[in-house]
């Protein structure tokens, strides 16, 4: 089973990766998929980078530099995974990067590091979960879990 696993660096991102990895030691065939999106560079950054490769090249550096946690965890376990780093909104990217490399589901934390932005305009995992061909599952965090885990 191919697993797109949406990685922002917060700790509810990782514990995604976490339960793809419980999945394979349970005898599941896990292939993931590690995905970052950064924001589209806005007006300001676009005036004070005057070259919008810069800005680009940085948006991937960050994305890598972040999927680095997420790398080792599946390095320990020894298991496959494709990395990609795109731009745009997140919600929309993340569910294109599913359909690209042909994910079978998509586990992604309850709530990721962007809080404004989740209050202003409504979770990205709740954005994937109904915009999604494919099935989503949300790992909330331990203590959301209550007495289960």
């Amino acid at each position: 089973m191919k697993i797109l696993l949406p990685v922002d660096g917060s700790e509810l991102s990782l514990a995604a990766v976490r339960f793809a990895i419980d999945l394979a030691t349970k005898g599941l065939q896990v292939e993931a998929v590690l995905a970052n999106v950064q924001e589209a560079s806005n007006l300001y950054e676009l005036l004070v980078a005057h070259d919008p490769e810069v800005l680009d090249r940085v948006a991937a550096e960050a994305g890598v530099h972040t999927l680095q946690a997420a790398r080792a965890l599946l390095d320990a376990q020894g298991l496959a995974y494709e990395m990609e780093v795109a731009r745009g909104d997140p919600a929309h990217t993340l569910v294109e990067i599913a359909e690209r490399f042909g994910c079978d589901m998509i586990a992604m934390g309850a709530r990721g590091n962007s809080a404004l932005r989740s209050a202003m305009l409504g979770s990205v995992s709740n954005e994937v979960l109904h915009a999604s061909a494919v099935p989503v599952v949300i790992v909330k965090a331990p203590a959301d879990l209550g007495d289960e885990g």
